[in-house]
Parts: structure tokens; sequence; C-alpha cells
């Protein structure tokens, strides 16, 4: 009997290690599903950011830090570490950051999902984490899956299979 997958709504985390756990973060538009696993000890994370970076000195300890991209992916390293992952194991995936809001003549700094995009990859490379993939920007919506038992993360655009990344 399968369990329901963990559903992330807009800027919350999760941490887990238990192998039939699924975490899940549905309808990416311009938010960023950002996943860290740990190969080795299989706890794995996924984090539903919806904005590049705060702009009032938050804390990556801060309740609020998982909606803006640069705190979260702070506050889900130290996370994923304190369960007892290894920071340098850590395989790093990025899904989303699409540009929703289409029209002639918009300002980028209506892009939100490039601006993420630029803001979780920032972030990683201050935290000497790399990239292994990312599927992001383009103008669809996307739903990743974390599994945390087969190390595995796959991404659905609607109308499309899932598949991995």
């Amino acid at each position: 009997m399968r369990k329901d997958p963990i559903s992330l709504g807009l800027g919350e985390r999760a941490v887990s290690r238990n192998p039939e756990d699924v975490l899940v973060a549905y309808g990416l538009g311009s938010c960023l599903g950002i996943s860290m696993i740990d190969p080795q000890t299989r706890i794995s994370a996924l984090l539903h950011a919806v904005l590049p970076g705060a702009t009032n000195g938050l804390s990556a300890s801060d309740p609020n830090a998982h909606k803006y991209v640069d705190t979260g992916i702070e506050s889900l390293v130290d996370a994923v570490v304190k369960e007892g992952a290894n920071k340098a194991r850590l395989i790093v995936r990025i899904i989303g950051g699409a540009n929703m809001l289409i029209s002639p003549g918009m300002a980028n700094s209506f892009d939100i999902g490039t601006r993420n995009m630029e803001s979780a990859r920032r972030t990683l490379q201050r935290l000497n984490l790399k990239i292994a993939a990312e599927e992001v920007g383009g103008h669809t919506g996307r739903t990743v899956h974390v599994y945390v038992g087969a190390s595995r993360v796959t991404v659905r655009v609607i109308g499309e299979k899932e598949r991995d990344i």
C-alpha cells in the first residue's frame, strides 16, 4: 500500500529519509523546486521557493526563509546536514523558473522565473554546491517528484509523461 505523497505548498520545504516517502511540488511556474539528495544516506529534500531573495535581512533560520530562493536554499542545506547528510555529496537539481507572464513590452523585472534561477545559481555557487541537473525556463508549468527510497527525481510538464531528471 503506497502512502500519499508529501505535497509542498508555496514557500515550504520537506526533508526525509523514509524510503516510502515521495516529496512533490505541483505546478511550478516561476517558482523553483530545488531538490537535494545525499545518495549514501538517502536523505532527500525538496524546497518550493517563490521569490528570488529576501530583501529585509531574513536569515535561513527564519520561519519565512523558505519563500525565498536564497534563504530557502541555505535553510535546506542546514536541514539536510542536521539530519545527517554530507554537504559534499549533495546532488542538487532545479526545476521551474518559467516566465509565466508573457506580454509584449513587459519589463524583465516581472520575469520572476529568470530572477529565481539567477538567485539559485548565485546561492549554490556561494555554498560550493554544483547543479547536477536542471529543467528551467520556458513558459510552461512543471511538477517535480522526489522518490526518497530510489534517490530519484522526476519532472512532468502538463500533457507530457513523467521523466527522470
